[in-house]
C-alpha cells in the first residue's frame, strides 16, 4: 500500500485546512487509517483514525470537537478537516494504514511521507 497525503501549508490561528490521504496498490477495506502527527522536538502521536469499514473513530482529546477525519471507499481517500486551528498543532501530519480493527494500541505499517501544517499565531 502507498500512501501520499495532501494539504498541507501555513494558515493563521483560527484557520481550517484540510488534509487527504491517498491510498494505492490495493483497497482499504477492513483497514485502520488514520493521522498521526510531529511536532519538532516532540514524540510523534496518534491524531484522529477511522476503521475503513465500519467507521468506528478515534480523537485525541486536544482535536476533539476541532478535527473531523473521514473516508471515502470508492476513491481509496482519507480526509481530515481541521478547524479552529491552533499554534500548538503545528507539525508534520503523517498518513498511516493497517490491515486491522482500530484499536488504541495499533501500530500502522504503512506510512506517508508526512505533510507540513504550520498555524502562526
Amino acid at each position: 500500500v502507498q500512501v501520499v497525503e495532501s494539504g498541507g501549508g501555513l494558515v493563521q490561528a483560527g484557520g481550517s485546512l484540510r488534509l487527504s490521504c491517498e491510498f494505492s496498490g490495493r483497497t482499504i477495506d477492513e483497514y485502520c487509517i488514520g493521522w498521526f502527527r510531529q511536532a519538532p522536538g516532540k514524540e510523534r502521536e496518534g491524531v484522529s483514525w477511522i476503521g475503513s469499514t465500519d467507521g468506528s473513530t478515534y480523537y485525541a482529546d486536544s482535536v476533539k470537537g476541532r478535527f473531523t477525519i473521514s473516508n471515502d471507499n470508492a476513491k481509496n481517500t482519507m480526509y481530515l478537516q481541521m478547524n479552529s486551528l491552533k499554534p500548538e498543532d503545528t507539525a508534520v501530519y503523517f498518513c498511516a494504514s493497517e490491515y486491522t480493527s482500530c484499536v488504541p494500541t495499533w501500530s500502522p505499517y504503512y506510512w506517508g511521507q508526512g505533510t507540513q501544517v504550520t498555524v502562526s499565531s
